[in-house]
């Protein structure tokens, strides 16, 4: 459907003063440093950092944030307790090389109490001082040792959720295929929010989507073709499936798994196109594109009809309610919700 004139052109005059990612992704660091610094801790909300060791010795900061069920009486005074029904695995986006826990602190938040679930965001090490596949194996070790019971030892491994936004997709659903792989761990359930799963964002790409959304809203082709190329050490691993997962030979036996797109994202056509192999394949998988859509509004307030009705969706996804049918506003459903 046609965006909004007005806001369409909000939009393109946004995308246009954005500096381009070669030469200003680590001046992004530290706007984003900025901005994570002016979140404000909701009481309902516990932050703990913890790490865990990646298999070269590294620790990979952690930040948890726990759910509470605050009580007040005069009787009996305050009572805090943990109040959560699983775990969420967060990878967060920015392309490998920006954002941070600190950054997406706001959204772990809100992700935690909206969904009631802890939530565990990864801080993994990030290009181009640390290249493909650094981000993949640091997310790959917190999970194992989230389903090991190492990591946090209360966390039931079939209530753990892997979830990532953008590049935190890529990661997500790599993760689940390196499961799969090496048999350490079995997750059963995965979200992806607008994830990168391709590997061609040239101007003759399979995707329309990425000509037709790729320069004036929010998230350009360049940028992408220029994160990717920040993120990958060799030509080689720009075939690589453990980068690319839509170009895997298989992507049977994986997670029961919900993507979500947005309409005016260079990546939705790739997205979906994942979850169509997903369900091709035997999985049972849930697709919707979310009309009005720009790549990371999932970061926006969500005072936002979208970032709302994205918690909904995944509230009813998580507690196997029903799923929205075709023609309800605002989702478009796409397949895999019969």
């Amino acid at each position: 459907m046609p965006m909004n004139p007005a806001v369409q052109a909000v939009i393109k005059a946004i995308t246009r003063l954005q500096p381009d990612v070669a030469n200003s992704w680590n001046s992004q660091r530290k706007v984003e440093d900025a901005a994570g610094k002016l979140t404000i801790a909701d009481p309902r909300c516990r932050i703990d950092k913890i790490t865990a060791t990646a298999d070269d010795g590294y620790e990979i900061p952690l930040r948890v944030f726990t759910p509470l069920d605050i009580d007040f009486s005069l009787k009996r005074g305050l009572h805090v307790n943990e109040d959560h029904r699983g775990t969420i695995l967060y990878l967060h986006g920015g392309g490998w090389a920006n954002g941070d826990v600190e950054f997406y602190s706001d959204a772990c938040m809100r992700t935690a109490l909206k969904l009631e679930r802890r939530v565990i965001a990864v801080d993994y090490r990030r290009s181009p001082e640390h290249r493909f596949p650094t981000a993949l194996e640091d997310c790959y070790a917190v999970a194992r040792q989230l389903f090991a019971g190492t990591l946090i030892r209360d966390a039931d491994p079939g209530r753990i959720v892997l979830m990532g936004d953008s590049a935190g997709g890529n990661l997500t659903a790599a993760v689940s295929l390196l499961a799969r792989e090496r048999g350490d761990f079995r997750p059963r359930t995965q979200i992806l929010l607008y994830p990168l799963v391709y590997n061609d964002h040239s101007e003759t790409t399979l995707f329309d989507s990425v000509r037709d959304n790729g320069e004036d809203y929010i998230l350009t082709r360049q940028a992408i073709v220029d994160y990717i190329e920040l993120y990958l050490r060799t030509p080689a691993d720009f075939h690589d499936s453990r980068f690319a997962p839509l170009i895997a030979t298989s992507l049977a036996d994986l997670p029961r798994t919900l993507v979500i797109t947005a309409e005016y994202d260079p990546l939705r056509d790739e997205g979906e196109a994942f979850a169509a192999r997903l369900d091709a394949e035997g999985n049972e998988v849930a697709c919707f594109r979310m009309n009005d859509g720009v790549h990371g509004y999932f970061l926006y307030p969500s005072v936002l009809s979208l970032v709302r009705d994205t918690y909904r969706l995944i509230a009813h996804f998580l507690d196997g309610d029903p799923l929205p049918k075709p023609g309800d506003r605002p989702w478009l459903t796409l397949l895999g919700t019969d």
